[in-house]
């Protein structure tokens, strides 16, 4: 075989290799993140700019950002999703404490004031992490069959939202911080049994 056929049996290698990978993530509705074009075009024109130790942090902080995102993502898709059947779609206005929809409106007519693209339509979305403690609180009768114990989910939540602060707000978690996040993720998970 020649040099040339080589290279294109490797070519169609490749190409078929690529177009399988596509038919995974598309069935299995992953991302592998195989298209970095996006991502590299920022890293080159914003991300060296920035001192080292900062990028080395950011990128081990990275993965409990993610961790925390995909939960907090998750809890207030369950909060909405065990409401709406409960209560229909109005559950927002019957059920939520004034106070919580009233930080909700404020935060979301905030961001209409700032000429920001809205991150969302829902109310939910609008609220603190303590908040969405309060409205599952408030309404423990609706989530009494999801969560094994009240006393159990105001601990872990109140340890989540803690160790929620600095991840949210861009420092580091110490070493034993991260251990406890690791645990109490176990005990969140361990909560819905």
């Amino acid at each position: 075989m020649s040099i040339e056929d080589k290279i294109k049996l490797f070519s169609m290698s490749h190409h078929m290799l690529e177009r399988e990978l596509d038919r995974v993530e598309q069935k299995f509705e992953l991302d592998l993140q195989r298209d970095t074009s996006t991502q590299s075009s920022l890293d080159e024109a914003y991300y060296p700019q920035f001192d080292e130790a900062v990028r080395n942090e950011a990128a081990e902080m990275a993965v409990h950002y993610q961790l925390f995102y995909c939960l907090e993502k998750s809890i207030r898709q369950l909060v909405k999703g065990k409401m709406q059947a409960e209560h229909g779609s109005s559950w927002w206005g019957k059920t939520v404490p004034e106070p919580i929809r009233n930080n909700a409106n404020d935060n979301m007519q905030k961001e209409i004031d700032s000429g920001v693209t809205p991150r969302s339509t829902d109310e939910i979305d609008y609220i603190t992490f303590g908040e969405l403690g309060d409205i599952v609180r408030t309404n423990w009768t609706t989530f009494s069959d999801t969560f094994n114990s009240q006393k159990a989910f105001t601990k872990i939540m109140s340890s989540l939202n803690v160790l929620r602060g600095p991840i949210a707000h861009c420092s580091p978690l110490a070493p034993d911080e991260v251990v406890r996040l690791q645990i109490t993720l176990r005990d969140w998970f361990r909560l819905m049994e």
